[in-house]
């Protein structure tokens, strides 16, 4: 099951206890990193590049439920869309 990510007008929520806060996150990331060594070959990631992205499963830290969590309006969202220039 794969749920879909909180975009700015939205969040997460755990249908079964209510969470909005903490959730537990396991995701597949495909990506590019720029990695740059120092000369006595320590490794910085300097610049990050995602390709594709899969939110596998999320917890609840609250109650411990697995992909139980739907996504929700935040609030203040709709106000927000209002008053954004060319809206």
């Amino acid at each position: 099951m794969t749920i879909a990510a909180p975009t700015a007008e939205t969040r997460w929520r755990c249908t079964l206890c209510g969470n909005l806060t903490r959730f537990d996150v396991t995701r597949s990331a495909r990506v590019v990193e720029y990695l740059h060594f120092d000369l006595a070959g320590e490794s910085k990631v300097e610049e990050t590049e995602v390709l594709s992205e899969t939110i596998e499963s999320v917890r609840c830290r609250w109650c411990n439920a697995v992909d139980q969590v739907e996504l929700v309006a935040r609030p203040g969202a709709d106000e927000a869309a209002d008053e954004a220039p060319g809206a």
